[in-house]
């Protein structure tokens, strides 16, 4: 479990804003200490747990980067064609036990090899066969298309540091370098469940003022993207005992709990007062739209063991629309996520293109928009509008490539503005 205290995120303004909120995680949570050794072939999505260094040379030998012919650039006519006798032939796999004599060129292929003596290999179309000569042209860099012994990692040098999320490049560099086996952090434990009375299970009856739950799906499937192990605690009512109870029950296993709404100040919010009875809830607004009421804070966790010391689980509750849900947990929960697992912080770094749209924001407050992206009659891309905004149209995600970032110091936008634009993929990671 996570070990959190009950400061950790501590705030005192009334509306966090963004930057403030990923330096608090950064600065004050510590991420799980549980570390595990797995295949490599398991490993796409897992935290590496320590810098892991190159074993061996990549390439481990001197060897041929195209079929052709290996020589000596000493042998080579500066001011003319060279004609060579071929005395052997390299293919990929096959050791090269002749060293390359004087006046002499070997036939080679892409991979193998390079023979002693050699430093140089033409490429096959270059190259004119005569009987059992090569005629090579003038010209040739010396050391072209060859690949040098540890001219892509040499032993030792760190490939990879502590805290990367392996992804298939990863995966593919270390297989090179001869590993079967990688030390990871463990999978996240996180718990979700919603709250609402008017909230019911797809599939199941519906009455005239109830709907389907969303959001649980929505934030199940995020999560598992990011590689933790989601429970679901299903649906809750709107009753501060059984959600105090709940929350407290799912501290215990959990490294993060995940509500979505009961976390504004209607009446029948009660989702900030459960988590005041059972720990501390140190903000609850972020100045981020959509979804200003996203709380985080700390529940405590009574110790397993008895000789364990008390612990915290990491809260954070969400706001009940789900696209107030998406952007609040790729821009809010997905940091946290990382922090707790270990990995390396993320930088967004927005694409420029061009708004086709005019729009107004407050100061002081990130925006999210959501867009399509297209190309302008001058060929440059221009971000479109969805024609809605609500936080609860889940088809403006749907019908959209990405979202829009204006910033806090942002108040207009007019069309043929340069705006930031976020893709889903690099948002969900």
């Amino acid at each position: 479990m996570a070990q959190l205290t009950d400061d950790c995120f501590a705030f005192s303004g009334p509306l966090l804003p963004l930057v403030d909120m990923e330096r608090l995680i950064a600065e004050r949570i510590a991420p799980v200490g549980d570390t595990e050794r797995v295949p490599l072939r398991s490993a796409r999505g897992r935290v590496t747990a320590a810098d892991i260094l190159a074993p061996v040379d990549l390439p481990p030998f001197d060897n041929s980067a195209v079929d052709g012919y290996a020589v000596r650039h000493t042998d080579l006519a500066r001011d003319g064609d060279t004609k060579l006798v071929v005395s052997g032939r390299l293919q990929a796999g096959a050791r090269a036990t002749v060293a390359l004599a004087p006046g002499k060129a070997i036939r080679i292929f892409t991979g193998a090899a390079m023979p002693a003596g050699a430093d140089t290999v033409f490429m096959q179309e270059d190259v004119t066969v005569d009987g059992d000569n090569v005629v090579v042209p003038k010209g040739l860099a010396l050391g072209a298309n060859r690949r040098i012994a540890g001219e892509d990692v040499p032993a030792g040098r760190l490939v990879l540091p502590a805290g990367t999320v392996l992804e298939a490049q990863h995966i593919a560099l270390l297989a090179a370098l001869g590993l079967t086996e990688i030390v990871v952090r463990r999978r996240l434990k996180v718990a979700i469940f919603s709250t609402g009375d008017e909230v019911v299970e797809p599939g199941s009856e519906r009455g005239g003022a109830a709907i389907y739950d969303a959001n649980r799906y929505l934030l199940s499937a995020l999560l598992e993207r990011l590689g933790a192990v989601v429970t679901d605690l299903g649906i809750l009512a709107d009753e501060p005992a059984e959600l105090a109870r709940a929350l407290a029950k799912a501290a215990v296993w959990h490294d993060l709990v995940i509500t979505s709404g009961g976390v504004s100040t209607g009446e029948a919010d009660h989702v900030r007062g459960a988590v005041e009875r059972i720990g501390s809830l140190t903000f609850w607004r972020v100045a981020i739209k959509p979804g200003r009421p996203v709380a985080m804070g700390v529940i405590r966790a009574a110790p397993r063991k008895a000789y364990e010391a008390n612990s915290g689980c990491a809260f954070v509750g969400l706001p009940g629309n789900p696209v107030a849900v998406f952007v609040t947990f790729v821009r809010v929960v997905k940091p946290l996520l990382l922090q707790l697992g270990g990995a390396r912080p993320q930088s967004l770094l927005p694409l420029p293109v061009r708004a086709a749209f005019a729009y107004k924001k407050k100061k002081d407050r990130r925006e999210y928009v959501r867009v399509v992206l297209r190309l302008g009659a001058d060929g440059e891309v221009e971000a479109v509008k969805h024609p809605q905004d609500g936080a609860g149209i889940l088809t403006s995600l749907t019908e959209t490539d990405g979202l829009l970032e204006f910033t806090e110091n942002v108040t207009t936008v007019s069309p043929g503005d340069r705006v930031g634009f976020l893709s889903y993929a690099a948002l969900m990671g």
